[in-house]
């Protein structure tokens, strides 16, 4: 896609979870859109391969990131502090999840689950958020999930669990920075045609009953969710906080 703005130039935006199937494409999208994209993953090499395949790659940074210790956090922050004048924007968007019902899923694995998406979303906005703060403001971005609002198909237990926290501690922060210039708001989207998903599911019986029951007849591309993303990290979005944005073809609302 070739845009015909730049909403985000002269922008600083850092992204977790850079190189899965909605992270390459908000890496993307914001980078077409004229940002300074901090692409950050613990697959280094992914993210550096991700960076070869755009234009203006040497605008951008790589930063080797596990969402989950604080003290990589603080690291990547003080990297992007060296590197550039200060940090505009963030995307939480690093999480890993787990197919298991309330009554399948394991401690361990429910643990790992929450560690990572839950309270690596959390370190994201105490580390990055405050980076913005003194930087003069700025927007973050929370990939949360329908999952965190509602049922979907009565599996993924632990997955819910921090997607439900991480829409509830959006708000919570959107109050907390509410009058120091940081806006954030979460994106909810649906199920998502990812190669991740169509390998999982393409052609079974669950692919078919996520396109059954989702109002709009088809499952919803990565790069729609990017698209609301550069929108709640640039300057159009400069009254919205705490909001809650669905990118779901309407499944919330069936």
């Amino acid at each position: 896609m070739t845009l015909g703005v730049a909403r985000l130039a002269g922008k600083v935006v850092l992204v977790t979870g850079s190189t899965g199937g909605i992270g390459v494409e908000i890496v993307r999208r914001l980078a077409e859109e004229g940002a300074s994209v901090v692409v950050t993953d613990v697959d280094v090499e992914a993210c550096a391969k991700l960076i070869a395949g755009i234009e203006h790659g040497e605008r951008h940074q790589i930063l080797g990131l596990d969402i989950a210790r604080e003290s990589q956090w603080q690291q990547v922050v003080s990297a992007v502090s060296e590197r550039f004048p200060g940090l505009d924007a963030m995307v939480n968007n690093g999480a890993i999840g787990s197919l298991a019902s309330v009554v399948d899923e394991d401690l361990d694995r429910y643990n790992r689950v929450i560690e990572v998406s839950q309270t690596g979303t959390w370190l994201g906005m105490k580390h990055a958020g405050a980076l913005i703060e003194r930087t003069g403001g700025g927007s973050i971005v929370n990939i949360c999930s329908i999952l965190g609002t509602v049922g979907g198909m009565g599996n993924s237990l632990a997955y819910a669990a921090a997607k439900g926290a991480v829409r509830s501690m959006t708000k919570n922060a959107a109050l907390h920075w509410a009058t120091r210039g940081v806006r954030v708001n979460s994106i909810h989207p649906g199920f998502i045609e990812t190669p991740q998903l169509l390998e999982r599911y393409d052609g079974t019986e669950r692919h078919r009953a996520m396109v059954a029951n989702t109002p709009m007849g088809r499952l919803g591309r990565a790069e729609e969710v990017a698209a609301a993303v550069a929108f709640l990290a640039g300057d159009d979005s400069t009254f919205i906080t705490g909001t809650e944005l669905y990118v779901d073809g309407g499944w919330t609302c069936a």
